[in-house]
C-alpha cells in the first residue's frame, strides 16, 4: 500500500471509530439512605476504568474519554444479595443524562450542543435473578467524533424502587460528574 492509498483510506474512516476500548462509568447508590433522606447526597457513589481521571469514589467522578469512545454507565445498588424472606431489595436505574452548559458559568443549564450519540438503557435486569449473574441497569452511548476537546459536566437523573410501593422517587445528581474528551 503506498503513502497515499494509506492517507485515502484513513481519510475515509471515522476517526472517533479509532478507540475501540469502551469505558465503564459505575454509579453505587445506597438506597436506603437515597430514598429515606430524598437525596443522593452522602448515597451515591461513582468509579470508573478510564486512564488519567479523578475522583474515585466520590459524586464528583471525572472521566477522560476519546472521541467516539463507547460509554457504558452502570448503576447498581449496594445491597444486591437476596434477603432471607426471599425479595429482592430495590433497583436504581438511570432514567436519563444531561449534558450541562459550563461555558456560560451556570451548570444549571442545559447544553444545546449534543456530546454523545445515546443508545439509552441498553440493558436491565433479568426477571428471574441469579446467584451467579449480576443483575444492573447500564445506559450506553458514544462520544460523538466531532465532540470539541474538553471538560463536559452533566447531571444523572435517577429513578430509585422505594421499599413498600410502587410509587417510584426521582432524583438529579447535585454533585456533577463529568467527562473529559480528549482529541484522537
Amino acid at each position: 500500500m503506498t503513502t497515499s492509498t494509506r492517507s485515502a483510506s484513513a481519510d475515509k474512516q471515522n476517526p472517533g471509530q479509532l478507540n475501540s476500548v469502551q469505558l465503564n462509568i459505575v454509579t453505587l447508590v445506597n438506597m436506603e439512605r437515597a430514598t429515606a433522606n430524598r437525596s443522593l447526597g452522602d448515597a451515591m457513589y461513582m468509579m470508573d476504568n478510564s486512564v488519567g481521571g479523578s475522583g474515585q469514589g466520590t459524586r464528583q467522578l471525572e472521566t477522560v474519554c476519546k472521541q467516539g469512545q463507547v460509554l457504558n454507565w452502570i448503576i447498581r445498588p449496594i445491597d444486591m444479595e437476596r434477603r432471607l424472606d426471599g425479595t429482592w431489595p430495590p433497583m436504581p436505574k438511570i432514567n436519563n443524562i444531561v449534558i450541562l452548559d459550563t461555558e456560560l458559568g451556570d451548570e444549571e443549564d442545559v447544553a444545546e450542543r449534543k456530546l454523545f450519540t445515546e443508545l439509552k438503557i441498553y440493558g436491565m435486569p433479568d426477571r428471574m435473578r441469579s446467584p451467579l449473574t449480576p443483575v444492573y441497569y447500564y445506559w450506553a452511548g458514544t462520544v460523538l467524533s466531532t465532540a470539541k476537546p474538553g471538560l463536559y459536566r452533566y447531571r444523572l437523573v435517577i429513578e430509585l424502587e422505594q421499599e413498600g410501593t410502587k410509587e417510584k422517587l426521582y432524583l438529579n445528581t447535585v454533585d456533577h460528574p463529568a467527562l473529559r474528551v480528549i482529541e484522537v
